[in-house]
C-alpha cells in the first residue's frame, strides 16, 4: 500500500499541513516537530522527493552526486564535468563522498532525499543498500550495476582489459599480472579482468589476479603490491585496475631496483586529463569521461521528466601510449 502524507502525519500526531512545512522547511517549526516528523517518515519508509513531485509540481533543481571520493582524477573529473553541464541546464549539486562505505552511503542517500532532490547520478558500489529499491527518484549509475531498472553508463571494459592485455603481450611479457576490485563488487569494471583472463588463455599464457581493493588505505596497497613482487619475481608485465595504483606500482617497482619499461612495463586504466598531465609517461587505457559525465547528465534529465526513460550507454575506450607499457 502506498504511503501518503497524511499516514506519516498521524503516526507523528502532527497535522498534514505540519507535515508539509516541514518538507519543504517553511515557517517556525520547532525541533522536536520536526524530529517526530522525520521519524514517522523513516518508520513508513515515506520519502520526500514524491512530495515534491506529486503535491507542489514543481522541482527543486537539485541533483545529488554520490560517488567514492573526488580525491581521485577519475571521478574528480567525472564529478567536475557533470557539475559543470548541470549548472548550464539550470540545476545545483550536492556531493556526498561515500568511499564505498554503505552505511555513509546510506546517510547520504537520506540526506540527499530529505533536501527533495530532483534526481542522483552514483557512481559508488553499494548493492546493499535498500534504499535505491524503495525510492521513486530517478537514477543514473556510472560504472555501477546497482538495481535492474537504474540505466548504466560506462566504457567498454572488456575492450579495455583486451587492449591493456594484448599491448603488454605484443611488447614481449609473459608473465603478467593483473589487479582488480575484489569479485563481489558488481560493476561493469569487472569485465576488465575477465578481458585479461581471456586473452591470457587465448595466447597460452597464465592469469594471475590480485584483488586490491580502492578503498584500502596508501599504507595496506603498498604492502599488497609488495607482496606481488615478493611471490612473483619474474613478473615482467602488470595490467593495474587504475592509474592511482599504477604511480604506486611504478614507486614501488622501482624501489625495489626493476627498470621501467626495461624489465617490468605496465600498462594502468582511467586517463583522467590530470593524470596525463602529472603522468605522462603512464601507458594507460583511457576513458572518455567526459562523454560519460555528459550522457549520465542527458539521461538522467530525461528520466526527471519520463520515469520510465532507460537508456544504457557503453563508450569505447583508447590506449594512451606513455613509456611504461
Amino acid at each position: 500500500m502506498k504511503v501518503r502524507m497524511e499516514d506519516v502525519a498521524k503516526l507523528a500526531g502532527v497535522s498534514k499541513t505540519t507535515v508539509s512545512r516541514v518538507l519543504n522547511k517553511r515557517g517556525y517549526l520547532s525541533a522536536e516537530t520536526v524530529k517526530k516528523v522525520h521519524a514517522a517518515m523513516d518508520e513508513l519508509n515515506y520519502r520526500p522527493n514524491v512530495v515534491a513531485q506529486q503535491l507542489f509540481k514543481q522541482e527543486t533543481k537539485l541533483v545529488g552526486l554520490i560517488f567514492p571520493t573526488v580525491n581521485n582524477p577519475f571521478y574528480g573529473q567525472l564529478v567536475a564535468t557533470m557539475e559543470k553541464q548541470l549548472f548550464k541546464q539550470g540545476f545545483k549539486v550536492l556531493i556526498g563522498n561515500s568511499m564505498n562505505d554503505s552505511n555513509k552511503e546510506r546517510l547520504y542517500l537520506q540526506e540527499l532525499m530529505a533536501h527533495q532532490v530532483d534526481g542522483l547520478i552514483i557512481g559508488s558500489h553499494n548493492q546493499g543498500v535498500e534504499e535505491y529499491k524503495h525510492t521513486n527518484l530517478p537514477i543514473v549509475a556510472i560504472d555501477s550495476t546497482m538495481n535492474s531498472d537504474i540505466p548504466v553508463v560506462s566504457s567498454d571494459n572488456y575492450m579495455g582489459g583486451t587492449l591493456a592485455t594484448e599491448l603488454l603481450i605484443d611488447h614481449g611479457c609473459q608473465v603478467i599480472i593483473h589487479t582488480n576490485d575484489p569479485e563481489t563488487i558488481k560493476s561493469p569494471a569487472q569485465r576488465r579482468r575477465q578481458a585479461y583472463e581471456d586473452t591470457m588463455t587465448k595466447y597460452g599464457l597464465k592469469p594471475v589476479v590480485y584483488t586490491i581493493d580502492f578503498d584500502l588505505n596508501k599504507i595496506e596497497k603498498q604492502k599488497r603490491i609488495r607482496e606481488i613482487f615478493h611471490e612473483h619475481p619474474d613478473v615482467d608485465g602488470m595490467f593495474i585496475s587504475n592509474d592511482m595504483d599504477a604511480a604506486m606500482v611504478m614507486d614501488i617497482a622501482t624501489q625495489l631496483g626493476r627498470r621501467i619499461p626495461n624489465d617490468l612495463k605496465i600498462v594502468g586504466y582511467d586517463g583522467a586529463d590530470m593524470t596525463k598531465l602529472l603522468l605522462p609517461n603512464l601507458t594507460t587505457i583511457v576513458q572518455p569521461i567526459d562523454d560519460m559525465a555528459n550522457s549520465a547528465v542527458e539521461t538522467l534529465l530525461r528520466r526527471i521528466t519520463d520515469g520510465n526513460y532507460r537508456n544504457d550507454q557503453t563508450f569505447p575506450v583508447s590506449v594512451w601510449q606513455g613509456k611504461t607499457g
